[in-house]
């Protein structure tokens, strides 16, 4: 996902449209679910772009934090925001003069959209912004950074997410080096009922080495491997999350 945005001026030209818009899809809908837009929005806008509550900090598209600030700053109202940004993923438009690698339409679609696009209104450009804290300590707020739960069910974060497999069972009796590859190297096994290809495999770029480290522990620890092996290379048996 390339290119939610354009620049804030052609925003500002777009926002009547967009809002009226808005108003005529949300008719008939469910209430938008802005958690649940926060982990699709990482799952799924989040290798493109920056914003600072969902803790991404990819460049390829727009920093919406900035393409938004002085929208806000202005008085435009979060649903004014939430309308142009489901007409940017319905239509959008290039603007790095190369479609080849601009955003395709419907990234997100139906209810998603809804759930995405009020979640980006709620918190694109909020001065001070930042990602939510969740007890548990540093591994838990990786965890939750990366919007892992949106994937995976695990117990001790209280999440149910099943794209992936279930954490609780896959990760259970494994060692520290063994979830450390499951993690960098997801597709060298996937976990049985899964296809390829659906976790990223950039977390070791993604990630400082703190940051792995405590996610690492985390996951062991709430898996309930206490004794697990020190982090360390491939480990032979690794099941991946998928």
């Amino acid at each position: 996902m390339t290119q939610l945005m354009t620049p804030i001026r052609p925003l500002l030209v777009l926002a009547a449209t967009a809002a009226l818009a808005l108003g005529a899809s949300a008719c008939g809908t469910t209430t938008a679910d802005v958690e649940s837009g926060r982990i699709l929005f990482i799952e799924n806008c989040g290798t493109c772009h920056t914003l600072a509550e969902a803790g991404t900090s990819a460049t390829i598209g727009p920093d919406l934090d900035a393409s938004f600030a002085a929208a806000r700053a202005s008085g435009q109202e979060t649903d004014t925001i939430e309308g142009i940004v489901m007409a940017q993923v319905e239509f959008p438009r290039p603007t790095n003069d190369d479609p080849a690698v601009s955003m395709p339409p419907d990234v997100v679609e139906g209810q998603d959209l809804h759930d995405v696009a009020a979640y980006v209104g709620r918190w694109a450009g909020v001065p001070g912004a930042e990602p939510p804290k969740v007890p548990g300590g540093p591994g838990a707020q990786v965890f939750a950074n990366k919007g892992c739960g949106g994937c995976h069910t695990l117990a001790e974060a209280k999440t149910g997410g099943s794209v992936g497999p279930n954490l609780d069972e896959v990760l259970s009796g494994q060692s520290a080096a063994m979830i450390h590859e499951d993690i960098v190297a997801p597709n060298d096994e996937i976990a049985k009922g899964f296809p390829p290809n659906v976790m990223p495999s950039d977390y070791e770029e993604e990630l400082s080495s703190k940051e792995l480290e405590d996610l690492v522990q985390y996951l062991v620890e709430s898996t309930g491997d206490k004794g697990a092996a020190p982090q360390g290379g491939k480990a032979a048996g690794s099941k991946p999350k998928g």
